[in-house]
């Protein structure tokens, strides 16, 4: 029973009962999570893709090459702004940078503002994560199948669906991607019947292997944390957390 005020004795009010203090703690809580979250995604700009409808490259005046180590440039020739991606294929971290801005850079590329050059890399934490224990190591040979067709317009589709989140494997999922389901996602881009044929052999995966150990040194190199590894003119950039790092290069 509740103290009442009475005449002549001191009113002494109740104490707030634990229950109502721990849900005021609890809201609190959840109102200081919610401010954090939200300056989160505003500092990174939330995770939804940049330039959402543009797609991979269409323009036909871009090139593609594929150096001695592997490396696979595209770009139009004379492009004054060169852009480094080091991305292992079971990186969930690479997966989201190209869904967030692999269109943003491909409308770079065919504006002729800047080469990207893709550094294959293969982390063998990430790899005995895969299903298969070695889709990583196929997943780079395949990229290097389609790359030595020097179609930029089909590597660029076919590596923005290796990285897309409908295709990409989950660390320590049940099931990954056969050589011959990579191969029919690369026809279903553009590849030829010869880059299918040399994805489901696997022919390209001695040279591949070594391309991946020395992209995996020069990332290194670069003083990059992991994957992905991102720089501009040379220069390492937070490219997850600036969201607008692209949109920056001039």
């Amino acid at each position: 029973m509740s103290q009442k005020r009475t005449s002549g004795a001191k009113y002494t009010p109740q104490p707030t009962s634990n229950t109502f203090t721990y849900v005021l703690a609890g809201v609190a809580l959840v109102v200081v999570v919610a401010v954090i979250v939200v300056a989160i995604l505003w500092q990174r700009g939330g995770d939804e893709p940049r330039n959402d409808g543009y797609g991979s490259v269409r323009n036909a005046e871009v090139v593609s090459t594929v150096s001695d180590d592997g490396v696979v440039e595209l770009g139009v020739p004379g492009a004054p702004r060169t852009v480094d991606i080091f991305e292992d294929p079971m990186c969930p971290f690479c997966g989201e940078l190209e869904v967030k801005h692999g269109q943003e850079l491909a409308q770079k590329i065919d504006e002729g503002t800047i080469a990207v050059r893709y550094h294959m890399v293969v982390l063998p934490q990430l790899n005995q994560l895969s299903a298969s224990g070695d889709y990583s190591s196929r997943a780079v040979a395949a990229s290097r199948c389609v790359a030595e067709s020097s179609d930029a317009i089909v590597y660029s589709a076919f590596h923005a669906e290796l990285f897309s989140t409908e295709f990409q494997p989950e660390e320590s999922g049940e099931t990954d991607h056969s050589n011959a389901e990579l191969a029919e996602m690369a026809t279903r881009n553009g590849a030829s019947t010869s880059v299918a044929d040399c994805i489901t052999s696997g022919s390209a995966a001695d040279v591949a292997a070594a391309d991946a150990e020395t992209a995996r040194a020069a990332l290194a190199a670069a003083g990059a944390a992991g994957t992905p590894g991102v720089l501009v003119d040379g220069q390492l950039v937070d490219a997850l957390r600036e969201s607008s790092w692209v949109e920056s290069i001039g």
